[in-house]
């Protein structure tokens, strides 16, 4: 199957070559060639068959400020210096990977903050993120079922896996995210996390994906280069309720 995929990525890449250098010299004007791009464009982004979400910001509404502002309360100064939305210290990477434990990533951060600190407090402010899971989304996902196979890639780790559950839950009386689609990827149960094209290459061979035939959307601009490394269209989300607007009325992709 990995062969079939690359034979037929790299002959899209050969056609999108003779395309690019050539018609410059067929089309009389810019504009006219402009235009020929956008429908070349067009064209692939309607032969898309799969869609895979990003989670955080794009489906969940989250805010990073939530988190940072509680952990500054408790004490840790400057909390931005080692986790934000693009870097963050090793032991966030490694909690996300599943390779530490609850128990360890708390006695980690325990260390940045006074004595008196409880685990409950730590938990609390690392949750404080966590907002809520859209009535749009899951409308979305219903509407999108019928037209693409539908993904969720995650980054993320046990005691947000647990909290955004028990959120979406409470919201709707939803206990997973399974029924909205063919499969669920979540970083610290595969030890794989974005951006390392690994965990992509690993999505698209388990379900048998063409990646030309693909779309990621995630509003890490990292991650989107990950994936448009393994052929993969990838689409950064600059705002989260933008995700609405790359779908028509219909469930279609509309991506301008």
């Amino acid at each position: 199957m990995g062969s079939l995929l690359y034979r037929k990525n790299r002959s899209q890449k050969y056609f999108l070559f003779w395309i690019f250098y050539f018609f410059p010299f067929i089309f009389s004007s810019l504009p006219d060639y402009i235009s020929c791009l956008k429908q070349i464009g067009d064209m692939y982004l309607n032969n898309i068959k799969n869609v895979i979400f990003d989670l955080g910001a794009v489906l969940f509404t989250i805010d990073y400020s939530l988190t940072i502002k509680s952990f500054e309360a408790l004490g840790i100064h400057d909390f931005t210096s080692f986790f934000s939305k693009k870097r963050q210290d090793s032991i966030f990477d490694q909690y996300e990977l599943g390779a530490v434990s609850t128990s360890q990533f708390l006695k980690r951060i325990k260390e940045y903050l006074p004595e008196s600190t409880s685990n409950n407090d730590i938990v609390k402010a690392w949750n404080a993120m966590l907002l809520k899971f859209p009535q749009s989304s899951i409308e979305l996902l219903k509407g999108l079922r019928p037209n693409y196979r539908l993904f969720l890639l995650s980054n993320t780790n046990a005691l947000h896996f647990s909290s955004f559950h028990d959120i979406i839950y409470k919201q709707h009386g939803i206990s997973d995210l399974e029924r909205f689609f063919e499969k669920v990827y979540y970083s610290h149960l595969i030890g794989m996390r974005k951006p390392d094209k690994k965990v992509f290459e690993y999505v698209l061979e388990e379900n048998d994906l063409v990646p030309s035939e693909t779309l990621f959307i995630d509003d890490s601009p990292q991650h989107v280069k990950g994936a448009k490394e393994t052929g993969i269209h990838g689409k950064l989300l600059e705002k989260e309720s933008a995700v609405l607007n790359l779908f028509s009325a219909d469930y279609k992709i509309a991506i301008q």
